[in-house]
């Protein structure tokens, strides 16, 4: 195993950055999206596994690499030992911290690799700690947004921020992108400034990423999690006409035997 590094060595700040941005969302995928996949891969019964995350924005479970010292650093051995012994969303947020600092070291072995100075070091860290942890995004820690979509329904009628009615029927919650949205009245004018503010720390639980108001959000009824539309295939149309909206990794938990 060659943790994506063999054929791919990133030599700048920029080129380092989107390696870590690629090898993070690989790893968020397999915690949430995919997280039914991983969950069958981590059989406590197989030998020491590890998670890994590829530039490509792909992962893997597998044994760790043969060779000694290893091209990459190595992540945390083990994670399939655990499974079985913990609350699944705590074995979850465990292989997240774990993943956290890994895609830290394979970030800093290459900048130590291609003598990045204090000022580089400085700007990638800064530019690594602009992203929330995947820690954050598994465990919905990195936002604030359950709390402030609950006390807004009262405020706010627009779809973005409350359960959309259709006769005595409620809707799955999401919001459009603005320019998707009906013309409001002048004195709503500035609505859309003010749900760009509310919703600015909300992130997809999915790929991390932040709001954006030209995006299509749903929310899961069940974990409350936002994802944007094209992370777990769902279209404006298609939300339309459902009811109760159901993440995957909900979904997979329902199923689970």
């Amino acid at each position: 195993m060659d943790g994506g590094g063999a054929q791919y060595n990133p030599r700048t700040v920029e080129e380092v950055f989107r390696d870590f941005k690629g090898r993070r969302a690989g790893m968020i995928r397999a915690l949430t999206t995919d997280v039914e996949d991983f969950y069958q891969q981590c059989d406590p019964e197989k030998e020491n596994l590890c998670l890994y995350g590829f530039p490509s924005e792909q992962w893997e479970v597998n044994l760790p690499a043969e060779e000694v010292p290893p091209e990459l650093p190595e992540p945390a051995l083990g994670i399939n030992f655990a499974r079985d012994g913990m609350q699944e969303k705590d074995w979850l947020a465990l292989v997240a911290v774990h993943s956290d600092a890994w895609l830290l070291a394979v970030a800093f072995y290459f900048g130590a690799r291609f003598g990045f100075d204090k000022s580089d070091r400085k700007r990638l860290f800064n530019m690594i700690n602009d992203l929330p942890t995947i820690y954050e995004v598994v465990t919905g820690t990195g936002k604030k947004q359950v709390k402030v979509e609950k006390s807004s329904v009262s405020n706010h009628s627009s779809t973005k921020s409350k359960p959309k009615q259709r006769g005595s029927e409620s809707q799955a919650r999401y919001f459009k992108p603005i320019h998707q949205q009906q013309p409001k009245e002048e004195e709503e004018g500035l609505d859309e400034e003010e749900d760009e503010d509310e919703h600015g720390e909300t992130l997809c639980g999915a790929c991390g990423e932040n709001y954006a108001s030209d995006e299509f959000w749903i929310c899961c009824d069940i974990c409350e999690k936002w994802f944007h539309g094209k992370c777990v295939k769902i279209t404006p149309a298609r939300a339309e006409h459902i009811k109760q909206y159901k993440c995957p990794s909900c979904s997979n938990k329902r199923s689970r035997p």
